[in-house]
């Protein structure tokens, strides 16, 4: 069985989680480059309280990494785009490849309904668009919609 994040494993199982942990949690999502001992002032808690809840979080799965979030338009990628793609019965195994193939795509992601995978596209020029659904064309149809704005940016998720 495949986990949500595509990889081999278990299901989802939540973990035990108590209110020191959320307020970890909360912080890290505000500012990933909070040191421990900033940390620990934010949840009252000594930095190597904090150190070790940290450290529990990571190797339980629960935070998973950490990012810088980048202006795709000051990198020079000022269009993007949602692709909704539906292959082929015997092509569904084909899509996640081809996406992973192609650097532009940031995100693709399985979903339900008509379509069964959509992934989000950073494109220098709306000419880079063509090739990319190319790939996709003999395997599935797609629908291409360019995102205008992000008026709820990705924000972090509910602790409580």
């Amino acid at each position: 069985m495949a986990n949500r994040r595509g990889r081999p494993g278990r299901a989802y199982e939540p973990k035990p989680l108590d209110p020191i942990d959320l307020r970890i949690l909360t912080e890290l999502q505000l500012d990933g480059r909070a040191s421990i001992a900033e940390l620990g002032r934010r949840v009252g808690l000594s930095a190597p309280a904090v150190a070790e809840r940290v450290q529990r979080l990571e190797d339980t799965g629960v935070i998973t990494g950490y990012h810088a979030t980048v202006d795709p338009v000051t990198l020079g990628f000022p269009i993007a785009v949602l692709v909704r793609v539906n292959p082929s019965p015997r092509e569904l195994s084909r899509i996640p490849k081809i996406a992973d193939e192609v650097p532009q795509i940031v995100e693709c992601h399985r979903i339900t309904g008509d379509d069964c995978f959509y992934f989000i596209a950073h494109l220098r020029a709306v000419e880079e668009l063509e090739p990319i659904l190319d790939r996709f064309t003999p395997y599935a149809k797609t629908t291409t919609s360019i995102l205008q704005s992000s008026p709820v940016p990705r924000r972090p998720l509910p602790m409580s």
